[in-house]
């Protein structure tokens, strides 16, 4: 295979990671959906339709690439369930800062295009991630005298079909 080949190849690849990654976040922001109300769930859903947008330009660069993009996984296992506003939150940031890791990744690929894409899509997910915190960390962490990190706090690790099932009215709220 010749270089030019094998770097096509894996431009490829990484675009399949970033979709994979993106239909994840997908995913859990339509469980987050869901379960939240007021403006967490006004934030949650702008939050999904800039996703569901990347996710559909990735599959467009796939299929134009001659490629087949994969199809969303039935379900995803969440590193915690969101059974209030803090942890909706937590989980957010999470989704974010996640996606963030994958186009890292696409933020290497041959194709200038598919770098300003990617590092784009890096800056828009550092927003969001940002906006969700319930409070602006520190602006150089590691500093003197920034000491304070945020750390989620998460209930164990589930997936969303093993969560109690709730009933009407137990969306949470911010």
């Amino acid at each position: 295979m010749s270089g030019r080949a094998l770097t096509a190849a894996d431009d490829a690849e990484k675009l399949r990671k970033a979709l994979a990654a993106e239909h994840a976040v997908l995913f859990a922001y339509g469980l987050l959906g869901a379960r939240t109300s007021g403006s967490l769930r006004e934030r949650v859903e702008d939050a999904f339709d800039v996703h569901r947008a990347r996710r559909d330009q990735l599959r467009s660069y796939i299929v134009a690439r001659g490629g087949k993009p994969a199809e969303a996984e039935a379900s995803y296992t969440l590193p915690f369930f969101p059974s209030n506003a803090t942890l909706a939150t937590n989980l957010a940031v999470h989704l974010e800062n996640g996606v963030t890791a994958a186009y890292l990744e696409l933020a290497s690929a041959r194709d200038p295009s598919l770098r300003r894409y990617a590092a784009k899509a890096m800056q828009d997910a550092v927003t969001r991630a940002y906006a969700f915190r319930p409070a602006q960390p520190p602006a150089f962490p590691g500093m003197p005298g920034s000491t304070r990190t945020p750390t989620p706090s998460a209930a164990p690790t589930t997936t969303p079909s093993a969560a109690p099932s709730s009933g009407a009215g137990s969306g949470v709220t911010e």
